[in-house]
């Protein structure tokens, strides 16, 4: 049983994609990451690391193993189970932020709230604080096409954290944006790990962003060919 300091517990995660020729994306995923931690998956395309995504998003199944997140064994769940957890304990920021064009910033935070059953006043409320905790208190009610690249990802954080996930999930946050961008949407998911105590975990070509995170996990073939710890 992992302890209380361990929020994800990976056991000989293995992934096998079988279209005439087998293909192993994952072999034999051993990985242990701790409550708070901020840290990043990197590896070259085909390295595994979109397919571990997949699987600790609990958007996807291993074909061998076992994955407790936050508790929960996500292995022996039943599809609606999985689908709960991963609502409650899970946040996505993607590489385009995936905002609905036709509603303001703030109405696409509250979106996700209004999901998870909040009233519409108590999901504005909890709206408009993250998006002032993301430094967009002057841009609610903007839609998306009145907002820059750097603005509408903000957004795309703010709604990641609408339901207060324990982990939340980064799929190439930056890889859209130029590099003050950049630069500002990593130091604003910096700060918000260390304010709110989450978890972030950052999948990333980005070499430069992984090397600012507290740990990176190098994925070569399927296997974990690097797992290092900075100060």
């Amino acid at each position: 049983m992992n302890d209380e300091s361990t929020i994800i517990e990976i056991k000989d995660l293995s992934k096998v994609y079988s279209d005439g020729v087998e293909v192993r994306a994952l072999d034999g995923i051993e990985l242990n990451i701790k409550r708070g931690e901020f840290l990043s998956i990197i590896g070259p395309s085909g390295s595994g690391k979109s397919t571990l995504l997949h699987i600790i998003g609990i958007l996807d199944t291993p074909t061998t193993g076992k994955i407790t997140i936050d508790g929960r064994v996500i292995t022996e769940m039943s599809e609606k189970d999985r689908s709960q957890a991963r609502n409650e304990i899970l946040g996505f920021i993607f590489q385009y932020h995936h905002l609905l064009p036709d509603f303001s910033a703030l109405e696409n935070v509250m979106m996700p709230l209004l999901i998870g059953g909040k009233s519409k006043n108590e999901a504005k409320t909890i709206a408009a604080s993250l998006l002032n905790d993301v430094g967009l208190g002057d841009r609610m009610n903007h839609r998306p096409a009145q907002l820059s690249g750097g603005q509408a990802q903000r957004v795309a954080v703010a709604r990641a954290l609408a339901n207060n996930p324990s982990i939340v999930i980064g799929d190439e946050p930056t890889g859209n944006l130029d590099t003050k961008s950049s630069d500002m949407i990593y130091e604003l998911l910096r700060k918000l790990n260390r304010d709110k105590g989450q978890t972030f975990i950052l999948v990333t070509h980005d070499e430069k962003m992984a090397r600012k995170t507290d740990r990176i996990i190098r994925l070569v073939d399927g296997k974990i060919f690097e797992d290092n710890y900075f100060e």
